[in-house]
């Protein structure tokens, strides 16, 4: 809850802060950019109402989007294991005891989400129990608790909103400052069209969408060095390490949209990689030890 009102509180006060920027100072300097009163509402509500209502439904979204069975009692002793070591860990993590799912991929993979740290899920890949170890599917599940314990997922819907919040707000302002450009430039003082003013709207949130995802992937990259780090803190480096080196020989992920963030693994590179590569990840890792 402290991590939410922080969040909440940083995007009002930025929001407070540009609107007497747009609505008092400029308009001092001759800059008129019309009712940003209202974009700051409408982008605050959209940008961080998403983030939140998607936040909520993550659990239910993701069972539906990779066909993960929610373990209800285990059928076999691979499925008994399973759930015996996430329960360990997350009492070591100091968290609630998440569901635990397998979804069916051939892959390697593992992901964890929900809306807090006492209502989580925790998904492996049938792939992941076929080809690792005992020691790196712990390791990699330890992974995915320490995301949890981070509150990784509430944070990263916080960023997203904060984002989100923008890309919607600045659209409209520079769609604002064109469509008086041309006003201006017109002897009967016409500016944009209605459909005109809304196309330039789509392609600058298309714009500013891009540079957004730049920052949330970045954060995102930082989440991953965090959530190995409490692995290593769980289970032992040595572990977590031997899963990514085990992890490189198989195939890339094949999770979509926001669940590729809470993978094991990435499937991305440069700007718009989720994770960093698996060697910089194994290389901090033995630093760190």
């Amino acid at each position: 809850m402290q991590r939410i009102m922080l969040f909440l509180g940083t995007n009002l006060a930025i929001i407070v802060v540009l609107g007497v920027f747009i609505n008092v100072i400029l308009p001092a300097f001759g800059v008129q950019l019309g009712n940003t009163g209202f974009y700051l509402v409408l982008a605050f509500a959209f940008g961080m109402g998403g983030s939140f209502i998607s936040l909520m439904l993550s659990k239910w979204m993701a069972k539906r989007a990779t066909g993960a069975q929610v373990i209800e009692k285990p059928r076999n002793a691979e499925e008994q294991w399973l759930m015996e070591t996430v329960a360990r860990l997350a009492k070591q993590a100091n968290i609630g005891m998440p569901e635990v799912a397998v979804f069916p991929a051939p892959e390697a993979n593992a992901f964890a989400t929900g809306a807090s740290k006492n209502n989580s899920l925790v998904a492996v890949s049938v792939g992941l129990m076929r080809t690792m170890n005992r020691d790196e599917a712990e390791a990699v599940l330890a992974h995915e608790i320490s995301h949890i314990a981070n509150g990784d997922m509430v944070t990263m819907a916080l960023v997203q909103g904060v984002l989100n919040t923008f890309v919607i707000f600045f659209a409209r302002i520079v769609a604002q400052i064109i469509n008086n450009a041309i006003a201006r430039g017109n002897d009967n003082g016409q500016g944009l069209g209605f459909f005109s003013y809304f196309a330039v709207v789509m392609v600058m949130e298309m714009v500013f969408g891009v540079l957004a995802s730049i920052i949330a992937m970045w954060f995102s990259r930082q989440r991953e060095y965090r959530a190995d780090a409490g692995s290593a803190s769980l289970v032992g480096a040595p572990k977590m390490i031997a899963a990514l080196e085990r992890l490189k020989t198989g195939q890339d992920s094949q999770l979509d949209g926001q669940l590729i963030a809470f993978g094991i693994k990435g499937k991305r590179k440069e700007l718009f990689a989720s994770h960093p590569s698996l060697d910089d990840r194994i290389a901090a890792l033995r630093q760190a030890a």
